[in-house]
């Protein structure tokens, strides 16, 4: 596997820690998994977020944020350096809010953005 160890690539809130934390103490958490953070194709402008627990492939770049070990496809950072990763408890909303320094416009919802 030809993975290289990167500088994070995206920040992550203090809320977003806290979230990330809560969920791989669960106890059917996978701890050989990593976080993953990316895009894919998709969602209303063209690119949606992704963020979840997956396994390293041979094309990722590895980090790690305040002890958690993630992955980002070597590709993706072109889309998300210079992200912060937030997480809201709001009224209205509830859950992973991505700021994006590179998106020229998102969706109403925030999950999807364009370029």
């Amino acid at each position: 596997m030809d993975t290289t160890m990167v500088q994070a690539p995206v920040t992550f809130t203090i809320g977003a820690m806290k979230e990330l934390k809560r969920l791989m103490n669960a106890p059917d958490f996978d701890a050989t998994h990593y976080l993953r953070v990316g895009v894919k194709g998709g969602g209303c402008s063209g690119l949606s977020y992704v963020l979840g627990f997956d396994k390293v492939e041979a094309d990722d770049d590895l980090f790690e944020v305040e002890g958690i070990r993630a992955v980002m496809k070597k590709a993706h950072g072109l889309y998300l350096a210079g992200m912060e990763i937030d997480f809201s408890e709001g009224l209205n909303a509830r859950g992973f809010v991505f700021n994006n320094p590179n998106a020229s416009s998102s969706c109403g919802c925030g999950t999807s953005f364009a370029v």
